[in-house]
């Protein structure tokens, strides 16, 4: 056996064994590493912003993205384009507004622009395996591999596969959705994770037994997707390549509750932004409170990639906050909110002490979705409105008509509930923020127009409306304008920074 050692140590493999491990010791190694990083983003679909454990919530059980939270770095003023699930994924996948993709309204079947370059086919381009594997709405985007079938109730079952089965021989991009925590509430093994005695309503919600328990319910599907989120971490440990993965956790709009999902206020708007890497960023377990876009992270992660950021991304990347997150990045985040089962034209720029709201069609309320409408939530603020009962901010889903305009001092109310847009103390900041969405609607081509989608449904029953020719039982989908139209696809810009 010595004499094999001996033999061993004179061959020249030997010797280069030493050298490389000698260059190993003297050389950072990304240089021997594979320098493109593995890319896993995780979309939640309907998760609050503050609905996790490391943003603050004490009742809902999400270890594992609480660890993660910890070993990496979170974002506490990132936002999306709009409140809606399909239109949200578009906008995420092509670093665009809604209005500027050709799919600003919600629909369970649709396709973005097919002159617009996407996130996947981009990597694709930069050398990367690309897989999608979970829920699904952008029909015409492609991967080299899609999963959306037996994905499970709560749509991860195939994500732990996906990884399994992708080639070893390429970085990869993996586009992970689940329906967790999405109504309806079914079959969940972690039913009863967490306490509904516990929990103390927002103050647009009614503090009653049966709303608490339908929270309670949504808390126990984030605690499902929180496991699944786990076991994509414990399989890329398994196969040796997490810590040259980026792994990013989003949500894709606010809960489906009264007065979140569709709106424009944080409660629909914000977005939990999670991002871990270990070979790539140096400190950990610290929060960025820099104002960020989902539209910046598609060029955000070409940039990672050193792939090429192409001129049709309205976002930009903030890849600098990855190990500077003091610096300051956006001064301005737009949002929009568009037919979600509702006719309706919102728009919002929002700063980090102001929030501007604009509306185009004050003459109608503004419920929730129809899953939310058909809510337990929701019928206890139906019981309370027919008793009188209601608060102004229980109240304002009902409201009509509504301000045309809204201003929210979002330091001092951050349920934005106390609308200041006519005090005179605020005109300077009224007058300063109508002008930017002024300029962001004439850059990026955000236009009004007169036959928007109508609704579909009933504002407060849920119940589908006959729309064809007022025959009871007729229901016809009936799609109208979308705003932007055909020369919103051609825009680069994305207005004001």
């Amino acid at each position: 056996m010595i004499n094999d050692y001996i033999k061993g140590v004179n061959s020249p493999s030997f010797f280069f064994v030493i050298i490389i491990n000698s260059l190993c010791f003297f050389f950072p190694k990304s240089i021997f590493a594979n320098e493109k990083p593995n890319i896993v983003l995780i979309i939640a679909d309907d998760l609050g912003w503050n609905d996790l454990g490391c943003y603050g919530n004490s009742i809902v059980a999400t270890p594992n993205i609480d660890r993660i939270a910890k070993g990496g770095l979170k974002f506490t003023n990132a936002y999306l384009t709009t409140s809606s699930c399909s239109p949200s994924r578009a906008s995420i996948i092509t670093g665009r507004y809604p209005h500027n993709t050709g799919f600003p309204e919600f629909t369970f079947n649709g396709g973005i622009a097919d002159e617009l370059p996407v996130l996947p086919e981009l990597l694709k381009k930069a050398g990367y395996y690309t897989a999608q594997a979970g829920k699904w709405h952008l029909d015409n985007v492609v991967f080299d591999s899609i999963n959306k079938d037996d994905i499970g109730p709560g749509g991860e079952s195939n994500w732990v596969t996906t990884l399994k089965n992708r080639p070893k021989n390429k970085p990869f991009f993996m586009w992970f959705a689940s329906t967790d925590p999405h109504r309806k509430w079914g079959a969940n093994q972690f039913r009863g994770s967490n306490n509904p005695d516990n929990i103390t309503p927002p103050p647009f919600l009614a503090n009653t037994a049966e709303t608490r328990q339908d929270l309670a319910k949504y808390y126990d599907e984030i605690t499902r997707f929180d496991f699944y989120v786990g076991e994509v971490e414990k399989e890329l440990q398994r196969q040796g390549v997490l810590n040259n993965t980026v792994i990013i956790i989003i949500s894709d709009n606010g809960r489906a509750f009264p007065r979140c999902k569709t709106r424009l206020y944080d409660s629909g708007i914000k977005t939990p932004l999670i991002i871990k890497w270990v070979d790539g960023i140096d400190s950990v377990g610290i929060e960025s409170s820099s104002m960020v876009s989902v539209i910046d992270i598609a060029p955000t992660l070409l940039d990672i990639a050193d792939g090429n950021i192409p001129k049709s991304f309205q976002g930009k990347s903030f890849k600098t906050l990855l190990n500077k997150p003091q610096l300051n990045f956006r001064t301005y985040i737009f949002a929009e909110h568009n037919w979600h089962g509702f006719e309706t034209h919102e728009r919002m720029v929002r700063t980090n002490s102001f929030m501007y709201i604009i509306n185009r069609r004050p003459s109608l309320s503004n419920p929730p979705p129809m899953d939310a409408i058909k809510s337990p939530s929701f019928d206890d603020l139906i019981r309370l409105k027919g008793k009188g009962q209601l608060t102004d901010a229980q109240a304002d889903i009902f409201i009509t008509p509504r301000p045309y305009e809204e201003l929210f001092n979002c330091i001092d109310d951050p349920y934005q509930i106390a609308n200041v847009a006519s005090l005179p103390e605020y005109k300077e900041v009224l007058s300063s923020l109508r002008n930017i969405m002024i300029e962001w609607q004439q850059d990026t081509h955000d236009t009004t127009p007169e036959n928007l989608t109508p609704d579909w449904v009933d504002r407060e029953t849920g119940e589908l409306l006959d729309l064809i020719n007022n025959e009871p039982g007729e229901h016809l989908e009936h799609r109208g304008e979308n705003p932007g139209g055909p020369r919103a696809l051609t825009i680069t810009s994305g207005g004001p920074f």
